[in-house]
């Protein structure tokens, strides 16, 4: 949190809900990523969009990263992915694929993401969404006290 300043949060969020704005008043579609990914295949005649929409998710944040790197998330240091709590005994790559099967069986369940609801849902005053954020940040606190990790 050391790169950490109100303005640049403050650009970030507005470029997202901008992002999330154009493609629910341009495309009618909610920018929740789990669903657009989620429903990209099997391809229909949707998938072209939910195609490009992902491929400038990811050029976007390789332009930003290279034009701006005071912006990432380590400042000038480079990034790397957290370990495992050492105390569990699980190898990080076990720990990694566990958290990410969860984190998809939580999105199904939920029904959506954190930019679904979090972004899009919460903007909309949907009752659902705001249920769901609340969830989210529950678990992200028993999650961090559980594990230490922060």
């Amino acid at each position: 949190m050391e790169s950490f300043t109100p303005l640049s949060a403050a650009i970030g969020g507005t470029l997202i809900g901008l992002a999330a704005a154009v493609l629910w008043l341009g495309n009618g579609r909610i920018a929740g990523i789990a669903g657009i990914f989620g429903n990209l295949l099997p391809a229909s005649h949707n998938a072209l969009w939910r195609l490009v929409f992902l491929v400038c998710l990811i050029l976007g944040a390789l332009v930003a990263a290279r034009l701006l790197p005071e912006l990432g998330a380590g400042g000038v240091e480079p990034v790397r992915l957290v370990e495992a709590p050492a105390a569990w005994g699980i190898p990080t790559p076990i720990w990694l694929a566990i958290a990410g099967l969860l984190t998809g069986l939580g999105t199904r369940i939920g029904n959506g993401c954190t930019s679904g609801h979090g972004v899009c849902g919460l903007a909309r005053l949907s009752v659902r969404s705001l249920v769901a954020v609340a969830v989210f940040f529950v678990v992200a606190i028993i999650t961090v006290t559980i594990t230490g990790i922060v």
